[in-house]
């Protein structure tokens, strides 16, 4: 029938043909012509013969019959083995060993063994795996009684065995051995030789024989020569290496074998195998899939990177096609050959190529299996089989698959296990698979393999056997283990996986992409031919091969097992669990072609959205419906992009993973699910772009993050135990009754709200079962809120910690040797899961994670084998009958503490690995209140302020940590330390005391100077000497005289009292207008870092350099600054660290050319209207009221009707002063929510009550210059033109209706007597301050110098530093001024412009900028530099320094003024004419408190200043006792030591007239250390005397100081190596200075890039243990060996060796991509971007300097003129400064001379895809560009497509420099993640910096 069909042109014969014109070379020599060999067997005279085609071979009778292998020859042979069979005869005819070698999968073994069986030979078989030693193969001791016998029956080894016995000995995997333990094996294949262990010697037959002609037996056997038989023979089968993994054959080696291709069958020859198989299946299914597998073999797929097709997997696909005709071919393929999971997209794209050209692309069109309808007790009830009837394409189908010993149980019966219909049809396909091949499930961690596989078992009546596999596990841990007997003995332990074999059950091996495909060859002759051969000499036979053997021989079964004989069950299965291989990655790339040939595979998907949730309601159904819907939404969301960032999310977000949320949320419905996602995805940890891509996911998916965390924390959580029963927070537990109570931990612990959430957190985890994994930082708190969460609950604790050289027995048994006994010692994990303790593993994250891996059996079934064969299982009643069986307590638990995953712990990835089987909780520092609460109680005694600043500077560099800006994450655990200390030894200062942490940073320079200036920031002054205090200078005031007289005019003056009347309305008010208010970080700097001044502290407010600062005011310890152009309010407190801005551009538009210049005063209102104010625009008149907290803004119309008149005039501010009038506000009593408001020459005052909202106008006859509101009801107010002063009393209550009207009394003002009686009037003075309180009593008695009680005011004039008026203005009698007198008058105006030189009279300026602080007796005035007596305060030869103003302090405490600099702004805005306007110095001032003052300069810096003397001493000493106390003085040692002596009585001792020094004797005066006599250091002397015995002292300060000569040495060395670099590369010094400006703005970042390469390098390179060695350390699992006496029990590290043929580490490739075009250059004066970017390059080429080996770049600009302008090429970077310079000159000429136009999308798009054809572990395309995108056209949405292009390409965009919001608008639009809006260019190198850390640095 088959040459029938292969002659009559059907598609199988074209494929044959086909197939015969590819492999027609390598499949067969002579094509496929051969001519017929058969293989005959002869019964001769002498003996059996057997006939290959022309030669034969005789045959012996076997010694043992059964070792001979039985059943391995088919019924019909194909022609081509029988090829192999008749070359491996003539081999042995002619005494050589042979060597099969060939593609991976059964074929050689089955060839081999079948010429064995042929010719009736005995065999020894030994699987080599990269764990054989020579003892495997020479000779291995065991102990009998007490004694090491090399033990001739079993256990010499194969090798030996086989060549004494003559067996043949089949050696399997020689690539996989290591390479130099099969050398042993060389002198016994060449010459038949081998010296042994036990002194015995190996000779070859024919010597043998010779010196038997000599000698006799007996000699020869006292000689111990042994004779190797001529029927010795070795056939070994092994993979062509380099094509496939593993060793290349040692050439001495290779030489002694001759080899044979075993290439797969030949077409024809397996398609008539397949054929007589599926029976039922068309032909033409048949030869298609053959036809495709042959493809899929060949050359050319192997050069595109495709694994081979496991051709042999095809007998088995063709049974389940031939049961199930309809099956789709392409699923079928897909189970031999997972090509979607295993293959990249090039690779799945050629695979379906081929498909498709042999028409198997049928998976859309056949259907699948649905379910499994039913499963049955098969009919033959011993012969362990289950009728399974199946559903597919609506047809029901029965058939018998293999079951276990228990009843099958009913598919959807389990209430565990909720089916879905992806889970019922993967099931159904699982079934069809075991009926023919053990599988293995591939699938993301978390997706329900575990699950699924343990439903398939249950439902097949299947016993369980669930082996977690581990890295470094051996094949000996996979198959037999030794231990020792009662007696001492040494013996064999089956693995469970062998006895599973012979029980029949099924083995789950989970985890088989972790293992060593080195160590799981020794399965494959288990998996393909259910055959195995153990190390103790027991041989595992296949079911029906045991049973011919038995009848053959007639043997029993016990005959057979004393012959170490057993049978393999046939109910045995295997299903592997493994997670899906990572494409492109060298190491985990584990799915190889020898594996593909083991299983057939079954992908576990992820479940769809629906099928998510019909699990998640049938596990926990009362969550709450909306919770699941956000959860998948998110999660789905997550799954489907292709951004491997999202990617990495959604991994932490496995069905696993949501299931334990919903748990947690049915139990706590008040839970935010957002808090319940950054718990699993742990995103306090994550690289700054994941989190930011979670957040915005979370945001997409509309999951609302709490914001109300304050308030949360504010309920302060409490832990109190009452009754037995534990509440933390809201949640309570039963307190435990522990057995060990010694067990309990108990610690330390200072609650604060932020453990304590963590801990309630942990509870209702804990409750609801789960075991716990807490990740962190160092030193936050981990173990103490473990260790206080087990003393709370009294549950006793075992304690594990983890190192890098945990191995997995230590987890879990110390094995010990006591008499000779192997005994092994529970570890702590053994004992807690007995005792029902808690499990605290400590470190998790330092053990290599395929060790800690072996605990996810143990959390998820609750099953572990331990090393010494007990087994801990979950269910009691499996442990009541069965030995050797521990049932975990229902108590146990485990607690698990990592450090967080990255950089600069570079521990192992444990929460990656495992993260999704435990509950996680991220430990953080303490949050700056409870942080500042807890340091309480560690230092009560330890001043607040200290503590504050502690909290503020740490706080600053763990976000610096976060932000990747520095490596160490300072923690609590240092902050407690410093504060312990500062507890006990108080007088040691804090800048002392901080430098025992930071001390570790001292010689990293650019680490210290970030130390130094965060430190400094928030005050802690290290570095600064406590004699560094500069003061201002004080300067003596004159003499306070009483100059003159007030008399206030009263009723029976010759004038009459002035009435004012008086009128009331209701204020209109427009609005409210909502406006943004945006909050800003403040950078607030103390300014006491380095030395003591009146200032203490600054900060910038983020101001355009443009604008003007117009005003400032004080509320308590809130700071209002007014801006006018713009018109902008700024508010901030004293101690925070934000700014609130609120704009009021568009209610004050900036009128055409800045004509109009407006003025604002702003008034803080008190309570109950704290944090609102009112703004005063004194040209328009406007009144604003303005709430700083919504930001509504509300008009405050005074006087209806006159709004219009006063609408602005068009008058250029060069028109005379005197065309615009202001209007001026009053705002003393602001506090008390009152104002008033006049216009200057206007002659009516009106006052608004803001909170009644009345406004009450007062008639004046006379018109107004100023008003000063001394008091609430008394007002002082000076005529304009003449100054003459009024007082307007009124009554205190304006509304009440009997309230008369206001009284307007006249001042007279006289001077002093002289003495003639005359009085002459004193010259009116306008004042320019009065106090609107008095000096308290002592101030005023001090002030005057006599004692005196009475009401008083403080008054300020030009012509006075102060003046106090007595009884003024509550007494209307004559009040008495005493005045302090200036020399000469302040002038107005200011002095020459710093910028233009001259000086412009622009008339008086709006703001006097003079302030009265009546507490400290002080008058605090801003002056010009000009005003100030610059000769008094500074010394000849010093130039005073440029400052903004100096601060006037008058004290009328200590009669002394003092000038105090006012350092200068940074930036000034050009309008100086209006600034000069605003106030005669360039700030404007208010008070601060009762003893300081605020400064704005017109650069918006803030500084706040102390000057009043009291505060000042207080600050000072607190400032002295932060630096501590160095006295110089020596330290002087002493030592108590008790003499034994009493004291007899004191005396001054004798006087030594030598002055000798004297140590105690009672005898000498001045001696040290004695008793009685006067001395120092003595007891019971009668005073201290010091006879001067101790050499002078240095001080300490000149010691520690270095010479200047050295210092200037030092200097001149560095400055010549400097110059002869310079001088080697050519570089001029101007060059240097230019190169240094770039690469010095980034040199800190590139310092942090290298040290984070470094470490990863480090890491990359950490060295691994080296088994079997012959010196190291012990290696646990040798001891039993070492007993023997064996040699190499020895472990140690060592550099691990890549294994060959594993794909060269490629290094990564970054292409950054700059932008060079015009507008770089254009907009470079604005934001300095062009600087930035070439800064950004700089960065760049220095950081990867050095490292070319591990990332391959290159630099590319666009601009106008093109995409790929070339800056540096990869092949070609630049090795020195001069050539970078170079690179950096190149980007400027151009972008100065390029035409315009942008090419940024056409340049992402080319980089994105020339990077992609590049080979490389990575690729990253970095592009730097302004937001410029819109003017081109180009929009964003293809900006993104551009990005995200190629997922294998990861592209981000970094933009620098933008108009307006383009930029932030543009970052919205593009993906999460992939864009940077660096608007302060300054961020471009943290970007980088982050990009790098996050995602190239993940993996390298």
């Amino acid at each position: 029938m088959h040459a029938r069909i292969l002659f009559k042109g059907t598609v199988a014969a074209v494929a044959a043909r086909r197939i015969r014109t590819i492999l027609g070379p390598v499949a067969a020599k002579e094509g496929w012509k051969y001519s017929a060999r058969e293989v005959k067997l002869l019964n001769t005279a002498s003996g059996d013969t057997v006939k290959i085609g022309d030669v034969s071979f005789q045959l012996k009778a076997p010694r043992n019959p059964e070792l001979v292998p039985v059943n391995h020859i088919p019924e019909s042979m194909p022609q081509a083995v029988a090829q192999h069979l008749r070359w491996i005869m003539q081999k042995d005819l002619l005494g050589q060993d042979v060597f099969l070698i060939g593609p991976p999968g059964p074929l050689r073994r089955s060839i081999a063994m079948q010429y064995l069986e042929l010719t009736k030979r005995e065999v020894e078989y030994v699987a080599l795996s990269r764990d054989t030693t020579e003892t495997d193969l020479k000779q291995r001791r065991e102990i009998r009684s007490g004694t090491a016998f090399y033990i001739d029956q079993l256990c010499v080894q194969c090798a030996v065995r086989a060549a004494t016995e003559g067996r043949i000995l089949v050696l399997e995997g020689l690539e996989k051995a290591e390479r130099n333990v099969l050398p042993v094996l060389n002198n016994l294949l060449e010459n038949r030789e081998m010296q042994l262990e036990d002194g015995r010697f190996l000779m070859s037959a024919q010597r043998y024989d010779k010196l038997l002609q000599e000698h006799t037996k007996e000699e020869l056997d006292l000689w111990k020569i042994v004779r190797v038989s001529e029927d010795f023979r070795v056939i070994a089968l092994g993979l062509p290496v380099p094509r496939y993994k593993g060793n290349p054959l040692d050439p001495p080696l290779r030489s002694r074998f001759q080899a044979r291709d075993v290439y797969y069958l030949p077409f024809k020859d397996q398609l008539d195998l397949l054929y007589n198989i599926g029976q039922n299946v068309p032909a033409e299914r048949v030869s298609q899939l053959l036809s495709c597998a042959t493809t899929l073999c060949s050359q050319e797929s192997a050069n595109l990177g495709l694994p081979d097709f496991p051709v042999d997997n095809l007998l088995p696909a063709v049974k389940v096609l031939d049961l199930f005709p309809m099956l789709s071919a392409q699923q079928l393929i897909q189970r031999l050959y997972p090509y979607e999971a295993m293959l990249g997209k090039e690779g799945r794209n050629a695979v379906e190529g081929v498909l498709s050209r042999f028409e198997l692309l049928d998976g859309k069109r056949q259907s699948s299996p649905r379910a499994v309808v039913h499963v049955e007790p098969g009919h033959d009830t011993n012969t362990g089989q289950a009728t399974v009837t199946l559903n597919i394409a609506d047809k029901n189908i029965t058939f018998q698959v293999p079951a276990g010993a228990r009843p099958p149980r009913p598919p959807n019966s389990s209430p565990a296990f909720i089916s879905t219909p992806s889970h019922a049809r993967q099931l159904a396909e699982m079934m069809q698979s075991h009926l023919v091949k053990d599988m293995c499930l591939i699938g993301a961690k978390g997706c329900g393999k575990s699950v699924i596989a343990r439903e398939f078992a249950e439902m097949l009546g299947y016993n369980t056997e669930q082996i977690m596999l581990y890295q470094d596990m051996t094949a000996r841990d996979l198959l037999q283990q030794r231990y020792t007997l009662p007696n001492g003995d040494t013996a064999w332990r089956a693995s469970p996986l062998v006895s599973a074999a012979q029980e029949g059950k099924m083995v789950f091996l989970d985890g088989i992409h972790r293992v060593n495909l080195g160590t799981l060859a020794v399965l494959s002759r288990l998996l393909h031919d259910r055959e195995l051969a153990l190390y103790d000499g027991t041989r595992l036979l296949r079911w029906d091969r045991y049973q011919s053997m038995k009848e053959e021989l007639q043997l029993t079964d016990s005959e057979l097992q004393d012959r170490c004989i057993f049978p393999i069950h046939p109910s045995f299965r295997v299903i592997a669990l493994a997670e899906p291989p990572v494409l492109g990655s060298s190491s985990q790339q584990w799915l190889n072609p020898e594996l593909l040939t083991m299983f057939f595979f079954h992908t576990v998907k992820p479940l769809t959205k629906s099928e998510e949730a019909a699990v998640i309601h049938g596990m926990t159904p009362n969550v709450p419906n909306e919770a699941v819907e956000q959860l998948l939404h998110l999660t789905h969301t997550l799954r489907r992009t292709n951004d491997p960032t999202a990617q990495s999310l959604a991994s932490s977000l496995s069905t696993r993973q949501l299931l334990r949320i919903c748990r947690h949320l049915s139990q706590y419905p008040e839970e935010s699910i957002a808090h319940a996602v950054n718990k699993a995805c742990l995103s306090r940890f994550l690289p700054s772009l994941a989190r930011s891509s979670l957040q915005k996911n979370l945001a997409d998916c509309s999951i609302e993050e709490h914001a109300d965390l304050a308030a949360e924390q504010k309920q302060y959580h409490t832990s109190v135990v009452r009754d037995g029963v534990l509440t933390i927070g809201k949640v309570s537990a039963p307190v435990y009754s522990p057995d060990e109570k010694m067990k309990v931990p108990d610690v330390l612990f200072y609650e604060n709200a932020q453990h304590m959430m963590v801990m309630e957190d942990m509870l209702k985890d804990f409750l609801l079962g789960e075991h716990l994994l807490l990740v962190g930082n160092q030193g936050v708190g981990k173990n103490k809120i473990v260790d206080r969460f087990l003393h709370l609950m009294n549950r006793p604790r075992e304690y594990l910690q983890l190192h890098r050289d945990t191995t997995v027995q230590t987890l879990t048994l110390q094995p010990s040797v006591r008499d000779g006994i192997i005994v092994y010692e529970d570890s702590p994990l053994v004992k807690a899961v007995k005792m029902g303790h808690i499990l605290v593993i400590d470190e998790a994250d330092k053990a290599p994670t395929n060790v800690t891996c072996i605990l996810k059996t143990l959390v998820e079934s609750g099953e572990m084998i331990l090393a010494d064969g007990r087994r801990i299982v979950s269910d009691p009643l499996e442990a009541v009958a069965r030995p050797n069986v521990l049932a975990m307590h229902p108590d146990f638990r485990m607690i698990v503490l990592a450090n967080r995953p990255g950089f600069p712990f570079l521990g192992n990835d444990f929460f990656g690995a495992l993260g999704d089987i435990f509950s996680c909780h991220a430990v953080d520092n303490p949050k700056p209140h409870a942080e500042f609460a807890m340091l309480k109680q560690y230092g009560p005694d330890v001043p607040d302020a200290v503590l504050q600043k502690l909290v503020a500077a740490f706080g600053e560099l763990r976000a610096m940590a976060d932000q990747g800006n520095i490596t160490y994450p300072y923690s609590t655990r240092e902050v407690v330390n410093i504060v312990k200390h500062l507890q006990t030894f108080p007088e040691e200062g804090l800048a002392n005391v901080v430098r025992n942490v930071f001390d570790f940073d001292s010689y990293n320079k650019d680490m210290r100077e970030v130390l130094i200036a965060v430190l400094h920031k928030h005050g802690i002054p290290i570095g600064a000497k406590s004699t560094s205090v500069h003061l201002a200078k004080e300067l003596p005031l004159p003499d306070g005289k009483m100059t003159g007289y007030w008399s206030i005019n009263q009723g029976g003056s010759p004038r009459r009292k002035l009435l004012c009347p008086t009128e009331s309305h209701r204020i209109d008010i427009k609005g409210p207008v909502f406006l943004r208010v945006q909050g800003y970080p403040l950078e607030r700097h103390e300014s006491r870092s380095m030395s003591f001044t009146e200032e203490h502290a600054h900060w910038q407010i983020p101001m355009n350099e443009v604008n003007i600062v117009c005003d400032v005011t004080t509320a308590n310890d809130v700071i209002f600054v007014a801006t006018c152009n713009p018109v902008a309010l700024y508010s901030m407190r004293e101690q925070a660290d934000t700014l609130h801005c609120i704009e009021l551009y568009d209610v004050f538009p900036r009128t055409i050319s800045g004509v109009w210049q407006p003025f604002i005063t702003v008034a803080a209102l008190g309570s109950p209207l704290q944090g609102q104010v009112v703004l005063h625009e004194e040209q328009s008149n406007t009144v604003l009221h303005v709430d700083l907290v919504t930001g509504a803004v509300r008009r405050l119309v005074l006087s209806p009707g006159k709004d219009e008149e006063t609408e602005r005039k068009t008058s250029s501010w060069w028109n005379s002063k005197d065309s615009q009038a202001g209007y001026r506000m009053c705002r003393e009593f602001a506090h008390k929510n009152w104002l008033l408001f006049y216009k200057a020459d206007g002659n009516q005052l009106d006052v608004l009550d803001v909170l009644e909202g009345q406004v009450h106008t007062i008639s004046l006859p006379i018109n107004l210059k100023s008003v000063f509101l001394v008091a609430e009801d008394r007002w002082l107010l000076t005529e304009s033109k003449t100054d003459r002063k009024f007082l307007l009393t009124k009554p205190m209550h304006m509304g009440a209706e009997e309230s008369g009207v206001c009284q307007l009394h006249t001042i007279s003002e006289e001077a002093v007597s002289t003495g003639f009686g005359n009085r002459t009037v004193m010259e009116p003075a306008a004042p320019q301050e009065v106090s609107s309180e008095q000096l308290p009593n002592e101030n005023l008695s001090t002030a005057l110098g006599q004692k005196i009680v009475s009401p008083n005011r403080l008054v300020c004039d030009t012509h006075t530093y102060a003046s106090v008026v007595v009884g003024f203005p509550d007494l209307l009698s004559l009040n008495e001024v005493y005045s302090f007198k200036r020399t000469s008058p302040l002038t107005e105006g200011r002095g020459p412009d710093m910028f233009f030189g001259s000086s412009r009279s622009t008339g008086p300026a709006k703001r006097v900028n003079c302030v009265s602080l009546v507490g400290a007796n002080q008058v605090v005035r801003a002056l010009p530099p000009t005003q100030v007596p610059l000769a008094d305060i500074y010394p000849k030869d010093i130039t005073p320094p440029t400052t903004a103003a100096y601060l006037e302090v008058t004290d009328l405490n200590s009669k002394k003024v003092k000038y105090i600099p006012v350092p200068r702004t940074t930036s000034m805005s050009p309008y100086t004419v209006w600034i000069s306007k605003v106030s005669d110095t360039d700030v404007v001032m208010a008070p601060l408190g009762t003893g300081g003052v605020v400064t704005v300069d017109m650069g918006g810096y803030v500084r706040l200043w102390e000057t009043g003397l009291d505060h000042l001493q207080r600050s000072l000493l607190e400032w002295r006792n932060m630096i501590g106390s160095e006295d110089g003085r020596p330290v002087q040692i002493t030592i108590q030591r008790d003499s034994g002596h009493d004291v007899t009585s004191p005396k001054h001792g004798k006087i030594d007239a030598t002055n000798a020094p004297h140590v105690g004797g009672n005898q000498w005066a001045g001696g040290t250390g004695g008793r009685d006599t006067a001395g120092l250091g003595g007891k019971g002397g009668p005073y201290r005397l010091d006879a001067g015995h101790k050499v002078y002292q240095v001080s300490q300060a000149e010691k520690d100081a270095v010479p200047e000569e050295v210092k200037r040495a030092a200097r001149e060395m560095a400055e010549k190596a400097f110059k002869q670099r310079l001088k080697e590369i050519e570089m001029s010094e101007y060059d240097a200075t230019t190169y240094e400006r770039f690469s010095g703005a980034v040199r800190r970042q590139v310092q942090s890039l290298r040290i984070i390469l470094d470490s990863l390098q480090a890491k990359g390179k950490e060295r691994q243990w080296l088994k079997n060695q012959a010196l190291g350390e012990l290696d646990d699992a040798k001891i039993i060996d070492g007993l023997t006496g064996e040699k190499a029990i020895y472990k140690r590290r060592g550099e691990l060796e890549p294994e060959l043929g594993t794909p060269q580490q490629k290094p990564k490739r970054l292409r950054l991509l700059a932008d060079v075009s015009g507008s770089m250059y254009r907009f470079n004066g604005v934001d300095g971007r062009l600087e930035r970017s070439m800064e950004a390059v700089c960065m760049v080429m220095e950081a990867l300097e050095s490292y070319e080996h591990k990332f391959k770049y290159d630099i590319v600009g666009h601009s106008g003129d093109g995409f790929d302008i070339e800056l540096v090429r990869c092949e070609k970077v630049p090795k020195n400064n001069k050539q970078r310079l170079k690179v950096l000159k190149t980007m400027l000429a151009h972008s100065q001379f390029c035409m315009s136009g942008d090419y940024t999308l056409e340049g992402t798009e080319h980089a994105v895809m020339e990077l992609a054809r590049e080979e490389a572990d990575e690729h990253f395309v970095i592009v730097l560009s302004d937001a410029n995108l819109e003017r081109y056209g180009i929009s964003p949405d293809r900006f993104a497509r551009a990005l995200t292009s190629n997922p294998q390409v990861h592209a981000f965009a970094i933009f620098i420099g933008s108009l307006g919001d383009q930029a932030d608008r543009l970052q919205r639009t593009l993906p999460a993640g992939r864009s940077f809006v660096a608007m302060d260019t300054k961020q471009i190198p943290q970007i980088l910096q982050q990009i790098f850390t996050s995602t190239m640095l993940s993996s390298a």
